[in-house]
């Protein structure tokens, strides 16, 4: 009984040896590693402008408080397609209503206000959209803010991503080099996009027909990548 439990377990033994011949040798415990952590940065120049306007108008009651908002967005509407503006690239973001107070809390009036996101997709038309949409809102416009982006980035974050790693190979290169050892195998990469979203600015709504000057300038794709090296 004891000669079959041997041989059992020996046969156990080797079966698992065979299994492990198939894939590659793990890493041992007690290797030596380099961990780094490699940073890439490309810049792109924006082509897209994303324009957050508002109508907001007051009125005695709530009709015609919401009537002459929508009257109002509508027409703007309007102006930015006639002007080249896709209507899928206009949006609908708020739409609010407020009572407005006097004395001992009595209601005087309402406020209604619309809100829309205009994308804007060629950037010479940008300045003429905004000087449209404060001519066409009069004082009851509100842009409240403008902000740059690029429409397809994807070049840019593939060539960030690769700076970033040979960026962290040329760290962990030198480790090795200081160290005495050379640069074996890769372990484990993780990556963390670090682009940094570009901030709106606020615009005049006195801006007129005569155009609000943009410029673009450029923004900045990065990537960040942890890698681990082996150290042979």
């Amino acid at each position: 009984m004891i000669r079959q439990t041997i041989c059992a377990a020996t046969a156990f033994a080797a079966i698992a040896t065979l299994s492990g011949c198939d894939s590659a040798p793990p890493v041992q415990a007690n290797a030596r590693q380099v961990t780094v952590v490699g940073s890439g940065e490309v810049q792109g120049t924006p082509d897209t402008v994303t324009a957050d306007v508002g109508i907001e108008v007051s009125a005695p009651d709530v009709t015609t408080a919401m009537n002459q908002a929508g009257e109002r967005q509508q027409a703007v509407i309007d102006a930015l397609t006639a002007d080249g503006i896709d209507a899928k690239d206009i949006s609908t973001t708020a739409v609010n209503l407020q009572p407005q107070y006097g004395d001992n809390s009595v209601v005087t009036g309402y406020r209604a206000g619309n809100n829309i996101n205009v994308k804007i997709r060629v950037l010479d038309n940008a300045s003429r959209a905004l000087a449209a949409i404060v001519d066409t809102g009069g004082n009851s416009a509100r842009i409240n803010s403008v902000s740059f982006s690029i429409a397809d980035d994807s070049k840019l974050v593939s060539d960030a991503r690769a700076r970033a790693f040979e960026d962290a190979k040329g760290r962990a290169k030198q480790y090795a080099e200081l160290s005495g050892m050379s640069l074996g195998r890769i372990i484990s990469i993780s990556e963390a996009p670090g682009s940094t979203p570009p901030q709106p600015f606020p615009v005049p709504a006195e801006a007129r027909a005569a155009g609000v000057p943009l410029q673009p300038g450029q923004q900045t794709v990065s990537f960040s990548v942890n890698a681990v090296w082996e150290l042979t």
